[in-house]
């Protein structure tokens, strides 16, 4: 009975490590255009009775305007360029505040959320963080940070029904990912803690404190050059190689 339950589990955990990696695979070039998150706020929709709202457009790196990934990075993770998926100092700044703190600071960097959108389901769990560690290390592996932000940018929710840079820059400021300003920018990473409560269209004073704020790291943080470090990420591995 052991050897036929660990000849089942082997099997089992190939077959996970061989599809995940598989598709992680595929999604370094292909468009990521459904994800877990999709499918589940649609479902909620139905149960609500309500229309299916569902707006998400692929739109390339090179035309979504480079302020954007400077504001979510300035938001959302500074140690995005250099860190290799979990920021630890994060996590424990975060650990020790929550002891504190009424509601819990979470630390995820942008890798995180990326494998979280685009492989799991967003309530959390010790398995569901357990898995989501695995893809982001996987992902920052096979995909290196250009890719990583792409496809951030495309999946991500920013409101509701609305998925990605271009969707929400068409819905809720009537221009396109390529043409948003350095406001809207910064409006947009204010509301990504929770896309829903805060509408990036109908902002409150409190989106526009943090617009203020965002808005001032983006200027400390400087451009952001993503395919210098995609390089760097490449030439790094194939060193790594050689020796």
């Amino acid at each position: 009975m052991f050897r036929f339950l660990f000849k089942w589990l082997f099997r089992i955990l190939a077959f996970f490590f061989a599809s995940t990696i598989l598709v992680a695979f595929a999604y370094k070039f292909l468009p990521v255009y459904v994800t877990p998150l999709m499918c589940i706020r649609a479902v909620q929709q139905v149960k609500a009775d309500e229309d299916i709202v569902w707006h998400h457009t692929w739109t390339p790196i090179e035309e979504i305007t480079p302020n954007l990934p400077r504001a979510v990075i300035a938001s959302e993770d500074n140690l995005f360029m250099k860190h290799h998926g979990l920021d630890f100092e994060a996590i424990k700044k975060a650990r020790k505040e929550n002891l504190t703190r009424k509601r819990p600071r979470g630390a995820s960097t942008i890798s995180q959320q990326t494998a979280k959108n685009v492989f799991l389901w967003p309530k959390s769990s010790m398995f569901r963080k357990g898995l989501e560690v695995y893809f982001t290390y996987l992902i920052e592996f096979l995909w290196g940070k250009e890719r990583i932000m792409e496809i951030y940018l495309n999946s991500i929710e920013m409101g509701k029904g609305i998925y990605g840079a271009e969707a929400v820059a068409k819905y809720h400021f009537n221009t396109t990912a390529s043409k948003l300003s350095w406001n809207q920018c910064a409006l947009i990473a204010a509301s990504l803690p929770n896309p829903i409560k805060f509408n990036s269209a109908k902002p409150s004073a409190y989106m526009y404190k943090r617009q203020g704020q965002i808005s001032k790291l983006m200027n400390n943080i400087g451009p952001v050059d993503l395919k210098a470090t995609a390089k760097d990420d490449k030439a790094s591995k194939q060193g790594a190689k050689k020796k």
